[in-house]
């Protein structure tokens, strides 16, 4: 498993999640940020998803 990184912000820059989660690759990380960021109503927040490399796997502004 690999540690992977979802930031979400409020439009003014102001950081309202962050957190690190466990994931067995990019596609299963995607889809798990994609469904933490629903059940905390920011979808349509700006957020991004990293991996351990540092490759944006998930990104809105």
């Amino acid at each position: 498993m690999k540690t992977y990184k979802l930031t979400a912000f409020e439009a003014n820059g102001e950081k309202i999640a962050d957190e690190a989660f466990q994931a067995d690759d990019d596609a299963a990380a995607k889809e798990l940020a994609e469904k933490l960021l629903s059940e905390k109503n920011l979808l349509e927040k700006t957020h991004r998803c990293t991996s351990p490399s540092g490759k944006l796997l998930l990104f809105h502004s």
